[in-house]
């Protein structure tokens, strides 16, 4: 298994890296640009080389979609943006009479200094009318899994763990390391 330094502030991220990959993993917060794309895979490029750069050792870096139909793929990666600065019930109501389709997505970057490799979950689903749920994070609240009637925030565990993996590449990553 290689050893690796998951690039995150977020200690509950790097709790579930760890615990699905099956092993401890060092995690460390580092301020890295955001860069202004609509294309997850060039703000992960440009993340996961930032990141080396200041680290010197093997890096993960992640980061999240959620792209609106209706909306033409936005908010997209500027979904944490989007929640940040308002409401979810307005994040929800940017979608009042139109197709309430989006898609969840995310890409994990690796990169040692010479081998650069990307992984990519993701899922359909819907936007509820209004937020609903207790559970998750971020846009946890706003996103129905297809197959499913209600948010990842109203998800049991066992469903939460399935819809999770399909939407975070762990498994991919984790095949990866282990070769």
């Amino acid at each position: 298994m290689k050893d690796i330094i998951y690039i995150t502030g977020n200690q509950h991220k790097a709790d579930y890296l760890a615990k699905y990959l099956g092993y401890p993993v060092a995690h460390k917060k580092v301020d890295l640009d955001e860069i202004q794309s609509m294309d997850l895979k060039e703000i992960i490029r440009h993340k996961v080389k930032q990141a080396y750069g200041i680290v010197g050792s093997p890096v993960v870096v992640e980061d999240t979609s959620l792209e609106f139909k209706a909306l033409g793929g936005l908010p997209g990666p500027f979904i944490k943006f989007f929640i940040t600065q308002m409401p979810l019930e307005v994040v929800c109501s940017l979608l009042d009479g139109k197709d309430r389709s989006a898609t969840a997505k995310c890409m994990i970057g690796y990169f040692d200094g010479k081998n650069e490799v990307y992984f990519e979950g993701g899922m359909d689903g819907k936007i509820p009318e209004k937020p609903a749920g207790d559970g998750g994070y971020g846009f946890d609240k706003i996103f129905i899994p297809e197959g499913y009637n209600m948010t990842r925030a109203e998800q049991n565990e066992e469903d939460h763990k399935i819809v999770y993996l399909k939407i975070k590449p762990i498994m991919q990553l984790k095949e990866f390391l282990e070769k």
